[in-house]
């Protein structure tokens, strides 16, 4: 039996984003209670129904960034092949890195040996335990670690287009620089930011991956619903 593992952040009002972004409204648009003033359904058996409002930035949440978002000229992620969103995946185990510090190609290639699988055109999941350490605390905004350039042409030079962190973004917060998203622009390879629960993932060798957008025209990125699904 195949097991699922639910890798996404709960999307509710007024959650931690990125430091450049509004955090999102999501709130009830309409209840049962007032839905009846429609006088729906049948005598003795009203239809009423609940309804929410929900106002945020494309990248809020469990996020995956399409290529415009970095890119003026990058693909949106309407315009993304879908299976660039899902396949064969392996999680590293990168818990020794601090808030704020810096994942290595040193730290990739441990946790490729301590993994046991050799990545080749994997996705690429970073657990550093950040979510659990700081999440839902706000200034968990600004205390994740970087993904550093070395390492993301490490990935790259393996095949991988696409790998996936916790928190919300794999540059340091503490800087402007934004060396990593700007080198994926240049390799045209992207990621998925926030992702949780990825510590259930470290026994495993490989599994499936899924973290499919919403079909946003002209989208910068889309929240999605991230899930690994494992071999029984």
């Amino acid at each position: 039996m195949s097991r699922v593992i639910d890798l996404s952040l709960l999307i509710e009002d007024n959650m931690p984003v990125h430091k450049l972004f509004q955090r999102p409204v999501y709130t009830v648009h309409m209840t049962h209670e007032s839905a009846k003033a429609h006088n729906l359904g049948v005598p003795g058996d009203a239809m009423t129904f609940q309804t929410n409002f929900i106002a945020m930035v494309d990248h809020v949440g469990t996020h995956v960034d399409a290529f415009r978002h970095v890119s003026p000229g990058g693909k949106s992620v309407d315009e993304m092949p879908l299976d660039l969103f899902m396949g064969k995946a392996v999680c590293f185990d990168l818990r020794h890195i601090p808030d704020l510090g810096e994942i290595t190609v040193e730290d990739m290639e441990r946790a490729e040996a301590k993994c046991g699988t050799k990545v080749n055109g994997h996705i690429v999941l970073l657990c550093t335990g950040f979510h659990k350490r700081n999440y839902p605390s706000i200034d968990s905004v600004w205390k994740n670690p970087l993904l550093t350039v070395e390492a993301t042409r490490w990935l790259h030079d393996r095949g991988s287009r696409m790998h996936g962190v916790e928190g919300p973004s794999t540059d340091k917060p503490t800087d402007n620089i934004f060396a990593q998203h700007r080198l994926c622009r240049d390799l045209g390879i992207s990621h998925w930011e926030w992702l949780v629960n990825l510590e259930e993932l470290l026994d495993e060798k490989e599994f499936q991956f899924f973290g499919v957008p919403l079909k946003f025209k002209g989208g910068s990125g889309s929240p999605v619903r991230a899930f690994a699904v494992l071999n029984g």
